[in-house]
C-alpha cells in the first residue's frame, strides 16, 4: 500500500461498539486509545495481559476469554487485530472486509484496510502521523511536531470561533511573560508557547523583539515601551489595555524584557487584572540583572569573591546595600545616574579601585563591555557613549570576566587552579582604562 492510497481522516467512535482481537501489549494500547475516544470496546483473546484485565475488572471494557469467531465482527464499527498470529489477523481482516467494516491489521500493514497513526495531543489539537507503515518513524515525527507546538515554534492559536461562543460573557486571559534579556533563545518554553497562542501582544521596548516578526498577520501588537524619563504609555493605561482586551475575549500576552517580577511592574499588572476578574498567569523570565552580566563572563557570586548581591535601580538605594567589594551590586537603568552612584558608594566606604563592569545590549550582536574602576567608570562611560539598555556590575566579581584587563587578575580567585589567575580571552572586546 502506497502512502498516496491513504485518505487521512478522523473517526468519531463515541458510544460505538468496536472490537479488539488479541490480548497482548499492542492490544492493550489500542484498547486504551479506543476507550479514550469513547468507544465501547470488546476484547476477544484466550489470554489477556495484566493491563487489559485491569480495564476489564474496572468495567471499562468487555473481555471475552476465548478464540476469535467470525461472528465477533457483527455489528461493530471498527476492528483492531493484534494477536501476533498472522493467520488469525488475516482472517479477522477478511471477515471485516466482507462486512465493509474498517479494520487495522497489526500483522500486515500493506494488507490493512486502515492504519493507526502515531498520535499526540497538545491542548485541543490532535496530531496524527502516518509514515508509510513505519511506526517508529511516525512516532519520531509525531514527537517532533508535538514539541514544536509545545514550544511555540508552530502556531497553536485558534482561528475559528466556536459556534457556542458568547462574546459578551466570555473572558479571555492575560499572561505576563518574561522574555529575557533580548536573545530569542532565552525566552522560556512556556512563554514562547503562550506567545504563539496570543491574539494580542502588549510589548515592551526590550525583550525578544524578533519573535514579534513570527506572529500571524492578524495578531495585534500594541507597543507600550518605555525609555528612561519617557513613558508614552503610562502604567495605568497599560493596566487598562490588558483588562479591556481580556474582557473582549482575547488571549493577551504582556511581553516584557527580563522577568516581569524583577523591576518590571508585573505585580501591579497582575493585581489590576485580578481586581477586574481577569485570569492572569505569570511566566518568569531570565532576569537581566543576572543574565546580562553572565553574557560578559561576570558571575554575580563567586567563591572567594562574593557570596551575595543586591539589585538596585538608582543611587538613592545605595545607602542600604553593603559597600564592600565582596558584595556585588547590580545597577539596572543606572547609566544616567552612574556618576552620582559611584560617588555615593565611594562616600559609603567602597574603595575607588573596586572593579566595575558595564554590559550594553547583553546577548545581542552589538553587545559591548566597558570595564574600569569605581573612580574611573563614569568618565569612561561618558567618553565611549555608554547608553541604555545596560547593566552595571560593581564588585570583585568583575575580575573573573574574560573582558577584564590583565592587571585586574592578580587576586587568588581561581577555583580550579589555586593561586593562578585565569587568563583573559584574546577574542573578547573590552573598553578599559
Amino acid at each position: 500500500m502506497a502512502i498516496q492510497d491513504i485518505y487521512p481522516t478522523a473517526l468519531r467512535l463515541l458510544g460505538r461498539p468496536v472490537l479488539v482481537v488479541g490480548g497482548g501489549p499492542v492490544a492493550a494500547r489500542r484498547a486504551k486509545g479506543l476507550l479514550d475516544a469513547g468507544a465501547r470496546v470488546t476484547v476477544v483473546a484466550p489470554v489477556a495481559s495484566a493491563a487489559l484485565r485491569e480495564l476489564a475488572d474496572a468495567g471499562l471494557l468487555t473481555w471475552e476469554p476465548r478464540t476469535y469467531r467470525p461472528s465477533d465482527v457483527d455489528g461493530v464499527w471498527f476492528v483492531q487485530t493484534a494477536t501476533g498470529d498472522p493467520a488469525v489477523d488475516t482472517q479477522v481482516s477478511a471477515d471485516a472486509e466482507a462486512q465493509r467494516i474498517w479494520c487495522v491489521n497489526a500483522s500486515d500493514h500493506e494488507a490493512s484496510a486502515a492504519w493507526t497513526p502515531a498520535v499526540a495531543v497538545v491542548d485541543d489539537v490532535q496530531i496524527a502521523v502516518n509514515a508509510g507503515g513505519d511506526p517508529r518513524r511516525a512516532m519520531a515525527l509525531r514527537d517532533a511536531v508535538a514539541t514544536a507546538l509545545e514550544t511555540g515554534d508552530l502556531p497553536l492559536r485558534r482561528r475559528r470561533v466556536p459556534k457556542d461562543f458568547d462574546k459578551l460573557n466570555h473572558r479571555g486571559s492575560v499572561a505576563l511573560v518574561g522574555g529575557g534579556p533580548g536573545d530569542t533563545g532565552l525566552i522560556t518554553v512556556r512563554g514562547r508557547r503562550l506567545l504563539g497562542q496570543a491574539d494580542v501582544v502588549v510589548a515592551d521596548r526590550l525583550g525578544p523583539r524578533e519573535l514579534l516578526n513570527e506572529l500571524a498577520p492578524d495578531v495585534r501588537v500594541l507597543e507600550v515601551g518605555k525609555t528612561p524619563g519617557h513613558h508614552p504609555v503610562p502604567q495605568a493605561e497599560i493596566n487598562r489595555i490588558l483588562v479591556e482586551e481580556a474582557l473582549a475575549g482575547h488571549r493577551v500576552v504582556r511581553l516584557k524584557g527580563g522577568d516581569p517580577y524583577v523591576l518590571g511592574r508585573g505585580g501591579e499588572e497582575a493585581e489590576f487584572c485580578r481586581q477586574h476578574g481577569v485570569g492572569v498567569e505569570v511566566v518568569s523570565g531570565v532576569t537581566s540583572a543576572i543574565s546580562v552580566p553572565a553574557a560578559a563572563g561576570i558571575p554575580v557570586t563567586h567563591r572567594g569573591l562574593a557570596k551575595g548581591f543586591s539589585v538596585v535601580t538608582g543611587h538613592e538605594e545605595l545607602s542600604e546595600v553593603p559597600a564592600r567589594a565582596d558584595h556585588t551590586i547590580v545597577l539596572l537603568m543606572g547609566v544616567a545616574a552612574l556618576r552620582d552612584s559611584a560617588a555615593a558608594l565611594a562616600a559609603a566606604g567602597l574603595p575607588q579601585d573596586t572593579p566595575v563592569g558595564i554590559v550594553e545590549n547583553g546577548y545581542l550582536p552589538n553587545q559591548r563591555v566597558t570595564i574600569g574602576t569605581l573612580g574611573s567608570i563614569a568618565d569612561q562611560a561618558e567618553a565611549t557613549g555608554v547608553a541604555n539598555p545596560a547593566v552595571i556590575v560593581i564588585g570583585d566579581v568583575v575580575r573573573v570576566s574574560p573582558f577584564a584587563p590583565s592587571h585586574f587578575k592578580t587576586a587568588d580567585y581561581s577555583t580550579t587552579t589555586p593561586n593562578k589567575p585565569r587568563s583573559p580571552r584574546t577574542t573578547a572586546r573590552a573598553l578599559t582604562t
